[in-house]
């Protein structure tokens, strides 16, 4: 075996946190975009029952979701899908979707996100960062500062596409 297959076989030990809890939702990043040469990057999320994410869109970051456990409803540009454990759903390049936890348990997703940096910079930042290892979803804390939240979305490249009254 040569030097460079030994090296691709090692772990990745991460110098930055790796888990975050953001409206509802505990993300864990399994693989970062730079661990991939900014191919994509792997997030497990846990997401508490009604909770998920609002309709937005982000023309540079790709997306799939994988449901691992539960049941999970998606809008893709309006169009409403029905998701549950093997199913997997795909986001064209900038349409505009979202997702919930339809069930009344936690459900569980990976997403894969291409090239990943976005989504990355905007959770790492907007998330409240909890220990390396974090399996259950914390309690609830307060509303979320949404002004703060669209503002980061905007500054990471993610429109988020809420009624006006909620954005202020």
């Amino acid at each position: 075996m040569s030097a460079t297959s030994t090296a691709a076989l090692e772990p990745v030990v991460r110098l930055e946190t790796d888990t975050y809890h953001l409206l509802g939702n505990l993300l864990r990043f399994l693989v970062r975009s730079h661990e991939t040469g900014g191919a994509y990057s792997l997030t497990e999320s846990l997401v508490a029952p009604g909770a998920g994410a609002p309709p937005n869109r982000h023309p540079a970051d790709g997306e799939v979701f994988y449901v691992i456990d539960g049941q999970f409803e998606f809008t893709v540009e309006g169009r409403t899908i029905p998701a549950t454990a093997g199913d997997c759903v795909r986001v064209p390049d900038g349409a505009v979707h979202a997702f919930r936890n339809a069930g009344t348990t936690p459900g569980k997703l990976l997403i894969v996100n291409s090239p990943g940096r976005d989504h990355e910079a905007f959770f790492s930042e907007a998330g409240d960062p909890l220990p390396s290892g974090t399996r259950d979803l914390p309690p609830p804390v307060g509303a979320p500062d949404i002004p703060r939240l669209l503002e980061l979305g905007r500054r990471h490249g993610l429109e988020f596409l809420l009624p006006p009254s909620a954005d202020h």
